[in-house]
């Protein structure tokens, strides 16, 4: 009895011991949790990365206890993003990284020569800098608090994103050029399975080929397609899906270009080769011709990536004026604010795509945002093409396969600037963060 007394004494001693320091560990954890949560924002930097046609613009923001997020805002055409950002850094400092709506709502509001908010819709609003900030501290909230920033946003519907590119045969007008483009395309390294490409319009360029006549119809600086041009772009796209086939999907461009009876007529005469969508035919506001042109076209209209805030959408949605909203969440408010145009678009049964022309970082970004949206297609992409640009981001696997990209399980948004990368294709005049 002695014996077994004095085993049960040594048993439950090492169980107290065992249970004090589990306590003591969670205690700790618990701690260093409660210290994250209390973080303040300490520093805001820029870093403007340059490519061959484009200019990177990424955006840090820092807290008192060494944590960091990072994201990309919008750069070439985005004059001033970067100067715009660090007007609003004064007013950051010292604020609570993890109240991401009310910053993202009262961005610069009250500060000294910044009147007003950066979002609230009037003259002075800077989207683009507020649009960075905020999914740079979205990357930081999910590091603070140990979890996917798909996660923090609701969850993942998905854990691949398909993204598309720009592929387009030499000459569309040529079926020899459109089936080796097709060939080519079934050996990519990156798998894309859709492609967007632009209506190619008459032009000199066209006509010294031999590909169409003179278009002595054509003016130059209106929004009309000749018949020229409609037979053209039919025929063009006609021979692209004849060599792609129907296991890739096709998108066409159209870059607010034209009228509305052009764009009407061109949606009749792109219907047979099934596009996925037609892309931004009208000038970019809402207007009742949008919603004519939905009712009459027998494709699907896209358009989005040039509005911001739910504010720029609504009308779109309210109307049924799109049957996919395309917005660009460097453009359009950041990730909680897109969410919100993806819900309101959800109640009409619109889904959403991405525009996006940036960095390997916000691509990979952009889709762990997609992966928390239910409605969600696919996103743009100017990357998947090796070289630096896929370098950018250290990742344990590929970064595009089979025309996805995987969704992260890590803390944030799953991202790491290569260093080494990043230093070599610095933009004139810039410094790794926070180097004098």
């Amino acid at each position: 009895m002695s014996s077994h007394l004095s085993s049960r004494r040594e048993f439950l001693a090492k169980g107290s011991a065992t249970l004090l320091v589990a306590g003591l560990s969670r205690s700790n954890a618990l701690a260093a949790a409660l210290e994250r949560v209390r973080a303040k924002i300490s520093d805001v930097q820029t870093l403007t990365l340059q490519g061959e046609s484009r200019t990177y613009v990424l955006v840090r923001v820092v807290t008192n206890d060494g944590h960091s997020g990072i994201a990309e805002a919008y750069g070439t055409p985005g004059v001033a993003v970067a100067e715009q950002i660090m007007a609003l850094k004064p007013w950051l400092l010292g604020k609570n990284p993890l109240e991401i709506d009310r910053l993202y709502t009262l961005m610069g509001e009250g500060s000294p020569g910044l009147a007003g908010s950066r979002t609230d819709g009037s003259a002075h609003m800077l989207i683009r800098a507020a649009s960075g900030v905020e999914m740079a501290l979205w990357d930081l909230a999910g590091k603070l608090l140990d979890t996917p920033t798909s996660v923090l946003l609701g969850g993942q519907f998905r854990d691949h994103v398909r993204v598309y590119d720009h592929s387009r045969p030499q000459d569309m007008l040529d079926k020899g050029s459109c089936r080796h483009w097709a060939a080519q395309l079934r050996e990519h390294r990156s798998g894309f399975t859709a492609h967007k490409i632009d209506i190619p319009r008459t032009s000199s360029i066209w006509e010294a080929s031999g590909r169409s006549g003179p278009d002595n119809a054509r003016d130059p600086v209106n929004r009309h397609l000749t018949s020229q041009e409609l037979k053209q772009i039919a025929q063009a796209f006609e021979n692209v899906r004849e060599a792609i086939g129907w296991d890739h999907d096709l998108m066409v461009h159209c870059h607010w270009e034209l009228d509305l009876p052009s764009s009407i007529q061109l949606a009749a005469a792109l219907a047979p080769i099934k596009p996925l969508w037609l892309e931004d035919p009208l000038p970019v506001d809402y207007t009742g011709s949008w919603k004519r042109l939905v009712e009459r076209a027998p494709v699907p209209i896209l358009t989005g990536e040039n509005l911001a805030r739910r504010e720029g959408f609504a009308p779109f949605l309210v109307n049924q004026a799109c049957d996919i909203v395309n917005p660009d969440l460097r453009n359009s408010g950041g990730f909680l604010e897109t969410k919100r145009v993806a819900d309101m678009a959800s109640l009409y049964g619109i889904p959403i795509a991405l525009h996006n022309t940036g960095s390997q970082l916000h691509t990979y970004q952009a889709c762990q945002w997609a992966a928390s949206i239910r409605d969600f297609i696919m996103c743009e992409t100017i990357t998947g093409e090796g070289g630096w640009m896929d370098q950018l981001i250290r990742l344990d696997g590929p970064y595009i396969e089979k025309g996805h990209v995987q969704i992260s399980d890590q803390p944030g948004t799953g991202v790491e600037l290569n260093r080494e990368v990043a230093e070599a294709h610095l933009a004139p005049g810039q410094k790794w963060w926070g180097d004098v």
